[in-house]
């Protein structure tokens, strides 16, 4: 009986701390809303150098991908790892905050997230970026800034290469 109780013990514990965590539909995400109703406000950020682009609602820089098409991201895997895509839970539709004037949606990546797009191409976040209107990831492997005017993929900075050492992911940087 002395080695049931520790066992009781844990299982009690572990009840009552999910027992807080258990409510579908009601956890916190954006703005309090609970995660299925979470809005996902595209905005915007301007620079001298850069001009007007897309942010996500915390601020952070947007990009797409040249090679990307309106119905399918080609950033998967360790890609995805470093670019994470701008997603929407399942029922939430992204909305544009003013100064973006291109045409939201989504698409359905092939792990079964719901990727927001602006003028039908995929967004992204860029792991570099630290903190609100950086922009380092402008021209790196085919990534762009998302321009708020639609521009299309890789009409920012110069194509540029940040190579890998020998064997490693050339999304890791």
């Amino acid at each position: 009986m002395a080695r049931r109780r520790p066992l009781v013990a844990l299982a009690l514990v572990l009840g009552l701390a999910t027992t807080g965590c258990s409510s579908a539909g009601s956890t916190p995400a954006l703005g309090g809303a609970p995660a299925s109703q979470a809005p996902v406000v595209v905005g915007t950020a301007t620079t001298p150098s850069a001009g007007t682009f897309l942010t996500a609602p915390n601020g952070m820089t947007l990009y797409v991908h040249v090679g990307d098409t309106a119905t399918t991201s080609t950033c998967t895997g360790t890609c995805a790892t470093s670019w994470p895509p701008l997603t929407v839970a399942a029922g939430a539709q992204p909305a544009a905050a003013t100064g973006a004037a291109g045409t939201l949606g989504t698409l359905t990546r092939a792990d079964g997230a719901r990727q927001v797009t602006y003028n039908g191409q995929p967004l992204y976040l860029w792991q570099g970026d630290t903190k609100a209107g950086d922009a380092t990831g402008d021209g790196v492997n085919g990534f762009a800034l998302a321009k708020a005017t639609g521009a299309p993929a890789g009409a920012g900075a110069p194509a540029r290469s940040i190579a890998p050492a020998t064997g490693e992911d050339p999304y890791s940087y």
